[in-house]
Protein backbone atom coordinates (compact mmCIF):
# COMPACT_ATOMS: atom_id res chain seq x y z
CA UNK A 1 0.00 0.00 0.00
CA UNK A 2 1.82 3.56 -1.11
CA UNK A 3 2.19 6.13 1.16
CA UNK A 4 0.69 4.70 4.05
CA UNK A 5 1.11 7.15 6.64
CA UNK A 6 -0.28 9.94 4.42
CA UNK A 7 -3.43 7.58 5.69
CA UNK A 8 -2.46 7.76 9.69
CA UNK A 9 -2.69 11.45 9.06
CA UNK A 10 -5.79 11.80 7.13
CA UNK A 11 -7.01 9.72 9.32
CA UNK A 12 -6.04 11.52 12.83
CA UNK A 13 -6.58 14.70 10.93
CA UNK A 14 -10.54 13.66 10.46
CA UNK A 15 -10.95 12.64 13.44
CA UNK A 16 -9.70 15.93 15.59
CA UNK A 17 -12.04 17.74 13.45
CA UNK A 18 -15.02 15.64 14.00
CA UNK A 19 -13.92 16.45 18.40
CA UNK A 20 -13.19 19.63 17.88
CA UNK A 21 -16.91 20.54 16.02
CA UNK A 22 -19.10 18.49 18.07
CA UNK A 23 -17.12 18.84 21.20
CA UNK A 24 -17.30 14.88 22.73
CA UNK A 25 -15.34 12.33 23.68
CA UNK A 26 -12.60 10.39 21.31
CA UNK A 27 -14.41 7.49 19.91
CA UNK A 28 -12.95 4.13 18.66
CA UNK A 29 -13.37 4.17 15.03
CA UNK A 30 -12.01 1.85 12.13
CA UNK A 31 -10.11 3.19 9.38
CA UNK A 32 -9.56 2.09 5.95
CA UNK A 33 -7.85 3.00 2.99
CA UNK A 34 -9.36 2.35 -0.65
CA UNK A 35 -7.71 2.72 -3.69
CA UNK A 36 -8.58 1.59 -7.58
CA UNK A 37 -6.23 0.06 -8.60
CA UNK A 38 -5.37 0.18 -12.59
CA UNK A 39 -6.42 -2.38 -14.74
CA UNK A 40 -4.60 -5.18 -17.16
CA UNK A 41 -6.20 -3.39 -20.28
CA UNK A 42 -9.00 -1.88 -22.47
CA UNK A 43 -8.74 1.18 -20.38
CA UNK A 44 -11.17 -0.32 -17.40
CA UNK A 45 -10.23 0.02 -13.78
CA UNK A 46 -9.69 -3.00 -11.99
CA UNK A 47 -12.01 -3.83 -8.73
CA UNK A 48 -11.62 -1.41 -5.27
CA UNK A 49 -8.89 -2.51 -3.06
CA UNK A 50 -9.94 -2.28 0.10
CA UNK A 51 -7.43 -2.66 3.27
CA UNK A 52 -7.41 -2.49 6.86
CA UNK A 53 -5.29 0.83 8.16
CA UNK A 54 -4.07 1.47 11.63
CA UNK A 55 -5.15 4.72 13.12
CA UNK A 56 -3.07 5.88 16.18
CA UNK A 57 -4.31 8.66 18.32
CA UNK A 58 -1.87 10.48 20.99
CA UNK A 59 -3.26 11.25 24.56
CA UNK A 60 -1.91 14.17 26.63
CA UNK A 61 -0.53 11.76 30.06
CA UNK A 62 -1.37 15.51 31.66
CA UNK A 63 -4.63 15.60 30.37
CA UNK A 64 -7.68 16.12 33.05
CA UNK A 65 -10.23 14.44 30.98
CA UNK A 66 -11.78 11.01 32.63
CA UNK A 67 -10.07 8.06 31.67
CA UNK A 68 -13.35 6.77 30.17
CA UNK A 69 -12.98 9.48 27.61
CA UNK A 70 -9.24 8.61 27.16
CA UNK A 71 -9.69 4.99 26.30
CA UNK A 72 -13.37 4.53 25.11
CA UNK A 73 -15.28 1.00 25.27
CA UNK A 74 -14.32 -1.40 21.54
CA UNK A 75 -17.15 0.66 19.38
CA UNK A 76 -16.58 0.78 15.74
CA UNK A 77 -17.62 4.05 13.38
CA UNK A 78 -17.61 3.27 9.75
CA UNK A 79 -15.04 5.19 7.65
CA UNK A 80 -13.73 5.41 4.61
CA UNK A 81 -11.26 7.25 2.65
CA UNK A 82 -10.00 7.69 -0.88
CA UNK A 83 -7.84 9.68 -3.50
CA UNK A 84 -9.79 12.45 -4.82
CA UNK A 85 -9.56 13.72 -8.63
CA UNK A 86 -10.12 17.52 -8.74
CA UNK A 87 -12.70 18.90 -10.99
CA UNK A 88 -15.27 21.29 -11.87
CA UNK A 89 -18.86 20.72 -11.73
CA UNK A 90 -20.89 20.44 -14.45
CA UNK A 91 -24.14 22.07 -12.93
CA UNK A 92 -25.67 25.06 -14.01
CA UNK A 93 -25.65 26.82 -10.42
CA UNK A 94 -21.97 25.52 -9.52
CA UNK A 95 -20.15 26.09 -12.96
CA UNK A 96 -19.63 30.10 -12.05
CA UNK A 97 -17.24 29.05 -9.50
CA UNK A 98 -14.71 27.96 -11.98
CA UNK A 99 -16.39 30.18 -15.13
CA UNK A 100 -12.05 31.30 -15.68
CA UNK A 101 -11.19 27.73 -17.02
CA UNK A 102 -8.34 27.95 -15.37
CA UNK A 103 -7.05 26.07 -12.04
CA UNK A 104 -5.51 27.97 -9.51
CA UNK A 105 -1.71 26.21 -8.86
CA UNK A 106 -3.12 25.39 -4.98
CA UNK A 107 -4.82 22.28 -6.95
CA UNK A 108 -1.55 20.68 -7.49
CA UNK A 109 -1.21 18.83 -4.36
CA UNK A 110 -2.92 15.33 -2.78
CA UNK A 111 -6.48 15.61 -2.52
CA UNK A 112 -8.10 12.79 -0.27
CA UNK A 113 -12.08 12.61 0.05
CA UNK A 114 -13.14 10.86 3.59
CA UNK A 115 -16.59 10.11 4.93
CA UNK A 116 -17.79 9.23 8.60
CA UNK A 117 -21.09 7.95 9.52
CA UNK A 118 -22.39 7.28 13.26
CA UNK A 119 -23.56 3.95 14.37
CA UNK A 120 -26.22 5.54 16.25
CA UNK A 121 -27.33 7.58 13.06
CA UNK A 122 -26.80 10.65 14.98
CA UNK A 123 -23.87 11.80 12.66
CA UNK A 124 -22.55 11.70 9.15
CA UNK A 125 -19.71 13.46 7.65
CA UNK A 126 -18.39 13.89 4.48
CA UNK A 127 -14.96 15.89 3.87
CA UNK A 128 -12.34 16.63 1.30
CA UNK A 129 -8.16 17.53 2.56
CA UNK A 130 -5.39 18.34 1.08
CA UNK A 131 -1.77 17.59 1.06
CA UNK A 132 1.12 19.32 0.08
CA UNK A 133 2.84 17.52 -2.29
CA UNK A 134 5.92 15.27 -0.54
CA UNK A 135 4.08 15.97 2.87
CA UNK A 136 1.80 13.96 4.87
CA UNK A 137 -0.01 16.51 6.46
CA UNK A 138 -3.10 16.73 4.85
CA UNK A 139 -5.69 19.42 5.98
CA UNK A 140 -9.53 19.56 6.06
CA UNK A 141 -9.88 22.10 3.22
CA UNK A 142 -13.97 21.49 3.04
CA UNK A 143 -16.51 19.62 5.26
CA UNK A 144 -20.27 18.99 4.57
CA UNK A 145 -22.56 17.18 8.23
CA UNK A 146 -25.58 16.30 9.72
CA UNK A 147 -26.27 15.40 13.08
CA UNK A 148 -29.52 13.07 11.59
CA UNK A 149 -28.94 10.06 8.71
CA UNK A 150 -32.75 9.21 8.89
CA UNK A 151 -35.75 11.21 10.29
CA UNK A 152 -39.47 9.84 10.18
CA UNK A 153 -42.20 12.95 10.54
CA UNK A 154 -46.65 12.51 10.73
CA UNK A 155 -48.00 14.70 7.64
CA UNK A 156 -48.50 18.27 7.41
CA UNK A 157 -45.55 19.33 9.99
CA UNK A 158 -42.87 21.12 8.86
CA UNK A 159 -39.39 19.17 8.92
CA UNK A 160 -35.95 20.26 9.24
CA UNK A 161 -33.44 18.00 7.66
CA UNK A 162 -30.18 19.22 8.83
CA UNK A 163 -27.03 20.05 6.97
CA UNK A 164 -24.42 21.95 7.46
CA UNK A 165 -20.81 22.85 6.10
CA UNK A 166 -17.48 24.38 7.20
CA UNK A 167 -14.51 25.34 4.69
CA UNK A 168 -11.09 26.80 5.12
CA UNK A 169 -10.73 30.48 5.74
CA UNK A 170 -7.22 30.37 4.38
CA UNK A 171 -7.18 28.53 1.97
CA UNK A 172 -7.83 30.57 -1.82
CA UNK A 173 -10.73 28.32 -2.75
CA UNK A 174 -13.03 29.57 -0.08
CA UNK A 175 -12.84 33.12 -1.18
CA UNK A 176 -14.25 31.97 -4.75
CA UNK A 177 -17.88 31.56 -3.27
CA UNK A 178 -19.67 28.30 -3.31
CA UNK A 179 -22.75 26.68 -3.98
CA UNK A 180 -25.25 24.15 -2.40
CA UNK A 181 -27.92 21.83 -3.87
CA UNK A 182 -30.51 19.73 -2.70
CA UNK A 183 -31.54 16.48 -4.68
CA UNK A 184 -34.12 13.88 -3.94
CA UNK A 185 -33.96 10.14 -4.88
CA UNK A 186 -36.72 7.57 -4.15
CA UNK A 187 -36.76 4.04 -6.09
CA UNK A 188 -34.44 5.13 -8.84
CA UNK A 189 -36.17 8.55 -9.76
CA UNK A 190 -34.65 12.02 -8.58
CA UNK A 191 -35.60 15.74 -8.76
CA UNK A 192 -33.89 18.72 -8.12
CA UNK A 193 -35.82 20.05 -4.76
CA UNK A 194 -33.71 23.44 -4.35
CA UNK A 195 -30.34 24.70 -5.58
CA UNK A 196 -28.37 27.95 -4.62
CA UNK A 197 -25.38 30.24 -6.56
CA UNK A 198 -23.66 31.39 -3.29
CA UNK A 199 -21.33 33.09 -5.91
CA UNK A 200 -24.19 35.04 -7.43
CA UNK A 201 -26.48 35.11 -5.15
CA UNK A 202 -29.68 33.39 -7.25
CA UNK A 203 -31.68 30.49 -6.64
CA UNK A 204 -32.30 28.26 -9.49
CA UNK A 205 -35.47 27.90 -11.14
CA UNK A 206 -37.05 24.00 -9.60
CA UNK A 207 -40.91 22.57 -9.95
CA UNK A 208 -40.52 22.33 -6.24
CA UNK A 209 -42.89 23.68 -3.82
CA UNK A 210 -42.75 24.47 -0.35
CA UNK A 211 -38.87 23.79 0.13
CA UNK A 212 -36.47 27.04 1.21
CA UNK A 213 -33.17 27.62 2.66
CA UNK A 214 -32.33 30.16 5.11
CA UNK A 215 -30.51 32.28 2.78
CA UNK A 216 -28.80 34.49 5.72
CA UNK A 217 -27.33 31.42 7.50
CA UNK A 218 -25.68 30.13 4.34
CA UNK A 219 -23.62 32.72 4.48
CA UNK A 220 -22.85 33.43 8.48
CA UNK A 221 -23.01 30.01 9.85
CA UNK A 222 -22.87 27.50 6.85
CA UNK A 223 -27.07 26.18 7.62
CA UNK A 224 -27.65 24.61 4.55
CA UNK A 225 -30.71 22.69 6.39
CA UNK A 226 -33.52 21.83 3.80
CA UNK A 227 -37.08 23.50 5.14
CA UNK A 228 -39.91 21.43 4.13
CA UNK A 229 -43.04 23.37 5.19
CA UNK A 230 -45.59 20.96 5.45
CA UNK A 231 -44.56 17.05 5.10
CA UNK A 232 -46.35 14.76 2.72
CA UNK A 233 -46.32 11.33 1.82
CA UNK A 234 -44.44 12.27 -1.64
CA UNK A 235 -41.55 13.34 0.58
CA UNK A 236 -40.39 10.14 1.41
CA UNK A 237 -37.23 9.57 0.64
CA UNK A 238 -33.76 10.15 0.34
CA UNK A 239 -32.23 13.51 0.46
CA UNK A 240 -28.65 14.41 -0.68
CA UNK A 241 -27.25 17.75 0.41
CA UNK A 242 -24.25 18.51 -1.95
CA UNK A 243 -21.87 21.75 -1.12
CA UNK A 244 -19.73 22.66 -4.21
CA UNK A 245 -16.61 24.89 -4.08
CA UNK A 246 -14.62 25.64 -6.95
CA UNK A 247 -13.11 21.66 -8.22
CA UNK A 248 -14.35 20.21 -4.92
CA UNK A 249 -17.59 18.83 -3.60
CA UNK A 250 -18.76 17.15 -1.09
CA UNK A 251 -22.45 15.53 -0.15
CA UNK A 252 -24.60 13.94 3.31
CA UNK A 253 -27.55 11.92 2.97
CA UNK A 254 -30.54 11.58 4.56
CA UNK A 255 -33.72 9.65 4.55
CA UNK A 256 -36.87 10.97 5.40
CA UNK A 257 -39.79 8.91 6.20
CA UNK A 258 -43.08 9.88 6.90
CA UNK A 259 -45.22 7.73 9.09
CA UNK A 260 -48.82 8.51 9.62
CA UNK A 261 -51.07 5.98 11.68
CA UNK A 262 -54.80 5.33 10.08
CA UNK A 263 -57.77 7.33 11.34
CA UNK A 264 -60.06 4.37 12.85
CA UNK A 265 -63.89 4.07 11.91
CA UNK A 266 -66.26 0.65 12.69
CA UNK A 267 -70.28 0.42 11.41
CA UNK A 268 -72.60 -0.21 12.40
CA UNK A 269 -71.85 1.21 16.17
CA UNK A 270 -73.48 1.15 18.16
CA UNK A 271 -74.42 -2.99 17.22
CA UNK A 272 -77.93 -3.82 17.60
CA UNK A 273 -78.81 -5.55 20.10
CA UNK A 274 -78.27 -9.70 19.48
CA UNK A 275 -79.56 -12.64 21.17
CA UNK A 276 -78.01 -16.26 20.61
CA UNK A 277 -77.50 -17.80 17.59
CA UNK A 278 -77.93 -14.63 15.58
CA UNK A 279 -75.05 -13.61 12.96
CA UNK A 280 -74.01 -10.54 12.74
CA UNK A 281 -71.52 -8.24 10.51
CA UNK A 282 -69.26 -5.22 11.55
CA UNK A 283 -66.37 -3.47 9.45
CA UNK A 284 -63.40 -1.75 10.73
CA UNK A 285 -62.30 0.95 8.08
CA UNK A 286 -58.51 2.45 8.24
CA UNK A 287 -57.75 5.52 6.51
CA UNK A 288 -55.12 8.18 5.79
CA UNK A 289 -52.18 6.25 6.56
CA UNK A 290 -49.26 6.16 5.43
CA UNK A 291 -46.82 3.78 4.84
CA UNK A 292 -48.10 0.85 3.32
CA UNK A 293 -47.59 -1.43 5.96
CA UNK A 294 -50.72 -2.35 8.56
CA UNK A 295 -52.05 -5.28 10.06
CA UNK A 296 -55.68 -5.01 11.47
CA UNK A 297 -56.91 -7.44 13.79
CA UNK A 298 -60.01 -7.86 16.21
CA UNK A 299 -60.77 -8.97 20.32
CA UNK A 300 -63.80 -8.91 22.10
CA UNK A 301 -63.57 -7.94 25.59
CA UNK A 302 -65.96 -9.02 27.67
CA UNK A 303 -68.16 -7.70 31.07
CA UNK A 304 -65.27 -9.56 33.11
CA UNK A 305 -62.37 -7.80 31.40
CA UNK A 306 -61.07 -11.09 29.74
CA UNK A 307 -59.72 -10.62 26.07
CA UNK A 308 -60.67 -12.76 23.24
CA UNK A 309 -59.45 -12.62 20.13
CA UNK A 310 -61.52 -12.95 16.75
CA UNK A 311 -58.57 -12.80 14.15
CA UNK A 312 -58.27 -10.24 11.46
CA UNK A 313 -61.49 -10.79 9.91
CA UNK A 314 -62.03 -10.51 5.30
CA UNK A 315 -59.42 -8.20 4.30
CA UNK A 316 -59.86 -5.33 1.29
CA UNK A 317 -56.78 -4.27 -1.09
CA UNK A 318 -55.32 -1.21 -0.49
CA UNK A 319 -56.54 1.88 -2.32
CA UNK A 320 -54.65 5.10 -2.25
CA UNK A 321 -55.97 8.97 -1.86
CA UNK A 322 -55.07 11.74 -3.74
CA UNK A 323 -52.83 13.00 -0.90
CA UNK A 324 -50.96 9.78 -1.32
CA UNK A 325 -52.08 7.59 1.63
CA UNK A 326 -53.56 4.44 1.39
CA UNK A 327 -56.96 2.93 3.11
CA UNK A 328 -57.81 -0.48 4.02
CA UNK A 329 -61.24 -2.53 5.60
CA UNK A 330 -61.86 -5.29 7.32
CA UNK A 331 -65.30 -7.28 7.69
CA UNK A 332 -65.73 -9.09 10.48
CA UNK A 333 -68.64 -12.07 10.92
CA UNK A 334 -69.70 -12.83 14.31
CA UNK A 335 -71.68 -16.13 14.64
CA UNK A 336 -73.24 -15.92 18.16
CA UNK A 337 -74.22 -19.89 18.09
CA UNK A 338 -70.85 -20.77 17.62
CA UNK A 339 -68.50 -18.04 19.84
CA UNK A 340 -69.10 -18.11 23.60
CA UNK A 341 -69.06 -14.03 24.22
CA UNK A 342 -71.71 -14.54 27.28
CA UNK A 343 -73.87 -11.59 27.52
CA UNK A 344 -71.96 -9.37 25.41
CA UNK A 345 -69.08 -7.20 26.01
CA UNK A 346 -66.67 -4.37 23.46
CA UNK A 347 -66.15 -5.44 20.19
CA UNK A 348 -62.12 -3.61 19.01
CA UNK A 349 -60.55 -3.22 15.92
CA UNK A 350 -56.64 -3.53 16.50
CA UNK A 351 -54.74 -1.07 13.88
CA UNK A 352 -50.81 -1.95 13.98
CA UNK A 353 -48.68 0.54 11.73
CA UNK A 354 -45.21 1.85 12.39
CA UNK A 355 -46.69 5.30 12.98
CA UNK A 356 -48.49 3.85 16.04
CA UNK A 357 -51.07 1.55 17.21
CA UNK A 358 -54.73 2.43 16.47
CA UNK A 359 -58.10 1.01 18.28
CA UNK A 360 -61.56 1.98 17.77
CA UNK A 361 -64.46 0.11 20.05
CA UNK A 362 -67.93 -0.79 19.57
CA UNK A 363 -70.84 -2.19 22.22
CA UNK A 364 -72.22 -5.73 21.64
CA UNK A 365 -75.56 -6.08 24.06
CA UNK A 366 -76.76 -10.04 23.96
CA UNK A 367 -80.10 -11.00 25.47
CA UNK A 368 -81.92 -14.55 25.71
CA UNK A 369 -79.03 -15.93 27.21
CA UNK A 370 -80.04 -18.74 29.86
CA UNK A 371 -79.42 -18.34 33.50
CA UNK A 372 -79.45 -15.23 34.84
CA UNK A 373 -75.91 -13.37 35.55
CA UNK A 374 -75.18 -12.01 39.67
CA UNK A 375 -75.73 -8.59 37.44
CA UNK A 376 -79.22 -9.48 36.10
CA UNK A 377 -80.14 -10.81 39.97
CA UNK A 378 -78.71 -7.59 41.54
CA UNK A 379 -81.33 -5.90 38.65
CA UNK A 380 -84.25 -7.76 39.60
CA UNK A 381 -83.58 -6.91 43.25
CA UNK A 382 -83.20 -3.44 42.82
CA UNK A 383 -86.55 -3.49 40.38
CA UNK A 384 -88.77 -5.36 43.21
CA UNK A 385 -87.49 -2.67 46.02
CA UNK A 386 -88.34 -0.19 43.60
CA UNK A 387 -91.43 -1.43 43.15
CA UNK A 388 -92.02 -2.34 46.41
CA UNK A 389 -91.58 1.28 47.36
CA UNK A 390 -93.80 2.94 45.08
CA UNK A 391 -96.64 0.55 46.78
CA UNK A 392 -96.14 1.32 49.69
CA UNK A 393 -95.93 5.40 49.05
CA UNK A 394 -99.28 4.91 47.28
CA UNK A 395 -100.94 2.89 50.08
CA UNK A 396 -99.65 5.67 52.63
CA UNK A 397 -101.27 8.59 50.23
CA UNK A 398 -104.35 6.48 49.95
CA UNK A 399 -104.61 5.67 53.57
CA UNK A 400 -104.59 8.80 55.28
CA UNK A 401 -106.94 10.71 52.91
CA UNK A 402 -109.65 8.00 53.61
CA UNK A 403 -109.92 9.24 57.17
CA UNK A 404 -109.98 12.93 57.21
CA UNK A 405 -113.19 12.78 54.34
CA UNK A 406 -115.04 11.02 56.44
CA UNK A 407 -114.34 13.40 60.00
CA UNK A 408 -115.35 16.13 57.68
CA UNK A 409 -118.89 14.25 57.06
CA UNK A 410 -118.90 13.85 60.52
CA UNK A 411 -118.74 17.56 61.32
CA UNK A 412 -121.76 18.33 58.47
CA UNK A 413 -123.91 16.22 60.06
CA UNK A 414 -123.65 18.02 63.01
Amino acid sequence: MANVSTVYALALVLLNYILQVHGTGCPVVECWFVQEKPGRGGGFPAAMSQEKSLMYVRTDPDSTEAESQQKPQLTSTPQESTMLLTQPAVVKWAAPLTSSAQSPIYLQADWFSASLQGLDGQLTLSSVMRAPKGTNEPNVILSVFSTSTSIRSRLGVPVVLDCGFWMDASSPLSGMGFAVEWRYQFRGEGRLVVAYDGKGDRLAETTEEGAELDIPALHQTGNASLLLEEAQVRHTGTYICTVYLPYLLAQVAIDLEIEEPPSLSISPSPLPISYPGQTLSVQCEASGFAPLSLELSWEFVGADGGVQSLGEGGMSGHRQASDGTFSQSSRLTLDLGKLDLGRGGEVTCVAVHPGGTRRASTTLNIIGVSGPSIEDSMAMVAVALGLYGVIKLFSWMFGTSGPSDSDSKDKKDK
